[in-house]
């Protein structure tokens, strides 16, 4: 499970083997969210507010770059970190 950026405190992954559609997982203290790329919304878990809003903010502007991390991460070849 590859992270590829912390932002804010949260880490964000990429884990392997992952199902469709497109997504990540974001982590902060006890607290676990599954974000979907297309959409920017959260399908799963919880942040709270803050974290969330700078992790959708930061992921908004790195759209494609997380959907390659994705299917890198799907066709298991190395998943390189994302400013």
């Amino acid at each position: 499970m590859p992270t590829v950026a912390i932002v804010d405190g949260v880490k964000i992954m990429v884990y392997t083997n992952e199902h469709p559609p497109a997504h990540f997982h974001a982590k902060y203290a006890e607290n676990q969210a599954v974000i979907d790329i297309e959409s920017m919304t959260l399908t799963e878990g919880f942040l709270p507010t803050a974290q969330r809003r700078k992790v959708l903010e930061w992921a908004v502007t790195r759209k494609d770059k997380l959907l390659n991390a994705f299917a890198a991460s799907r066709a298991h070849e190395k998943v390189e970190p994302i400013e």
